[in-house]
């Protein structure tokens, strides 16, 4: 999902007056409402975050942003000390149009998985009998048969259009999806690595269904992450990013900056059935070293890979 700019956003006055910087302020508060479905509606404290007390000024005095108390018909009142960006639902849809849309999306695919799971298979689909048809020509009344495509259309269903989709994955040589040549796998799922499949695992359960096709080092972050904030905390926040997304993540990478960002569970927070939700499944806790040396490890590997 993208926010709407209109091309000629460049030049016109409002913009010109406000100048450069009050401009790139503008674009940042509009792709921050897009992100968190605010419907426009941008937080005092994240306004004055992005940007100076003097160029939100510039962009009241011009017309672009409304303070409570504001005269424009169009937009609505903020509460005070935030502000509303004139005229977003214009081109913009609203939280309640975009949610609608991602459950009638998803009400969509689970009718195209139940009528794909119904659907009869024919028997010269099995391995054994396409191993017996390279060896031995097929009859006559076989010539021009087409067998049906193992990979449906709907597979990556629901991706905005014009989308690229990541056609790679880990080559599944080691727990972590590492690098090292080995023969193609019969199947098309990508591996995980036990050590987080418990999370994998909870976060299906709940609901939050994404593509896992990580490298080596992402495992490894992931494992390093469920030691430090436990399966339940993971899950929890994921939750709250996928509610607040503005498109449907597709791949577990989407939570990795979040994660990352949580502060370590305490020794003494309860990580049994009272913390865990719904079908979550609690993880013990190790010690608080061993995560941190993993995560101050991958950190060091990323400065490096940097310079």
């Amino acid at each position: 999902m993208w926010t709407k700019l209109d091309d000629g956003f460049h030049s016109h006055p409002k913009v010109r007056s406000a100048g450069n910087a009050a401009a790139g302020l503008f674009a940042r508060l509009l792709s921050y409402a897009g992100q968190h479905l605010t419907d426009g509606v941008v937080l005092g404290a994240v306004a004055r975050d992005y940007g100076t007390a003097p160029q939100l000024r510039k962009l009241v005095s011009v017309g672009l942003l409304h303070e409570q108390g504001h005269t424009c018909a169009r937009c609505p009142q903020p509460e005070a000390g935030d502000y509303v960006l004139h005229d977003y639902l214009v081109p913009n849809p609203t939280r309640t149009q975009v949610r609608e849309g991602r459950s009638k999306d998803a009400q969509r695919k689970q009718h195209q998985r139940n009528r794909d799971a119904n659907r009869p298979r024919n028997a010269s689909d099995s391995p054994t009998n396409a191993t017996r048809n390279e060896t031995q020509p097929a009859p006559e009344s076989d010539l021009g048969f087409q067998a049906e495509p193992q990979v449906t259309g709907d597979r990556h269903g629901g991706r905005l259009t014009g989308a690229r989709v990541d056609q790679t994955r880990p080559d599944p040589s080691t727990p972590y999806g590492g690098t090292n040549k080995q023969a193609p796998r019969a199947s098309s799922a990508p591996r995980i690595a036990e050590p987080v499949r418990p999370l994998v695992d909870a976060m299906t359960a709940a609901g939050l269904v994404v593509g896992w096709e990580l490298s080596a080092d992402e495992w490894l972050l992931l494992h390093a992450l469920i030691d430090r904030c436990t399966v339940p905390v993971l899950v929890d926040h994921a939750r709250g990013m996928w509610d607040n997304a503005r498109s449907r993540p597709q791949s577990g990478r989407y939570f990795l900056p979040g994660w990352r960002a949580l502060p370590s569970l305490p020794a003494s927070a309860p990580t049994g059935p009272a913390m865990a939700a719904g079908n979550v499944v609690p993880m013990r806790r190790p010690a608080a070293g061993h995560s941190d040396t993993l995560l101050a490890g991958l950190a060091l590997l990323e400065r490096e890979q940097a310079q």
